[in-house]
């Protein structure tokens, strides 16, 4: 298929690509560079350097790419900063998440994969959490991403966009080349390895 990868310079974004690529798929990667980095995304993709914002930017690459399926990774994802600047949030992951929803659909893409957050859950009302706990965010980076949950099950329903939303946790790991890389690490087990290393003091632990 082809495929187009918001976020692809990111850590996720990345690896999804070169993953992509060897099991045999057609990539364009579309990341602003702002968190991502460019060496990370495997040389056999497309590469494009884009914002979510730009509008006729996005809706170009789409169009000429053609991809069957958008899958999206592109975010602000720091959730002390959503609550101190909770308007970059509402504004990228939301505002800009519906202009790539938009060119999607016109670019005619028929499937959609979304990387939502375990943040949209908020304080569980019971553990162990299973899928069907009734999200209540308790943060604009939550909440922005359950909105654009909201957003996908509009355009399905409306536009005929099948879409999977991922809620993940502790994403870690790596592939064969690329891994972990952020400006600001706010993960768990990144930070849990860093204390074992005797590069950081200690690790908090929500």
């Amino acid at each position: 298929m082809n495929v187009f990868v918001t976020g692809g310079a990111g850590y996720i974004g990345s690896v999804c690509v070169e993953e992509l690529i060897r099991a045999g798929h057609q990539v364009t990667a579309y990341d602003n560079l702002t968190e991502g980095h460019r060496s990370a995304v495997d040389k056999r993709a497309q590469f494009v350097h884009g914002d979510l914002g730009d509008e006729h930017r996005l809706a170009q690459a789409l169009r000429e790419s053609k991809p069957e399926t958008v899958l999206h990774f592109a975010a602000n994802a720091l959730v002390g900063e959503s609550m101190i600047n909770p308007g970059k949030y509402f504004h990228n992951n939301v505002a800009n998440g519906l202009k790539l929803l938009d060119a999607a659909v016109a670019a005619g893409a028929k499937k959609f994969v979304f990387s939502s957050t375990c943040a949209v859950y908020g304080v569980p009302s019971r553990m162990p959490m299973t899928e069907e706990l009734a999200p209540h965010p308790v943060n604009p980076y939550g909440e922005s991403k359950l909105m654009f949950e909201k957003m996908l099950q509009w355009y399905q329903r409306i536009h005929g966009l099948e879409f999977v939303a991922f809620r993940y946790f502790n994403a870690a790991g790596a592939s064969e080349r690329f891994g972990e890389h952020h400006r600001i690490e706010t993960h768990l087990i990144p930070n849990v390895l860093r204390v074992a290393l005797g590069q950081a003091p200690h690790c908090e632990i929500f």
